[in-house]
């Protein structure tokens, strides 16, 4: 609704793991099912709240994509190019993993 793009993100629920909210948000957020694959990409910091917040970005391999999903009302899934979603996070904390996480997903694909 903003127009700005990011990564799901969410706080970790007690008896929650890092990679256990990733997969989550994105669920809550996008209505993509799947798995976090490997260790974080990398994290990094803003404030909410009057806090400073960490969030670890993780990639995560899509099984299903929800028709409708918790957050749908609200937020926007889009499939774009790597290129493109790069441009869409310009100037977002988060936009130098974008890159760092598709070098690895075209690292695994070769």
């Amino acid at each position: 609704a903003s127009g700005r793009w990011a990564f799901p993100k969410g706080l970790i629920d007690p008896g929650d793991t890092p990679k256990e909210t990733a997969v989550k948000e994105t669920r809550e957020e996008a209505g993509l099912w799947g798995r976090a694959v490997g260790e974080p990409v990398g994290d990094y910091v803003y404030k909410k709240w009057g806090f400073t917040l960490t969030v670890q970005v993780y990639v995560l391999e899509v099984t299903r994509e929800a028709d409708e999903w918790e957050e749908k009302s609200f937020r926007e899934r889009k499939w774009v190019s790597p290129k493109e979603a790069g441009e869409l996070m310009s100037g977002h904390p988060a936009q130098h993993l974008l890159e760092m996480a598709v070098t690895r997903i075209l690292g695994a694909a070769g």
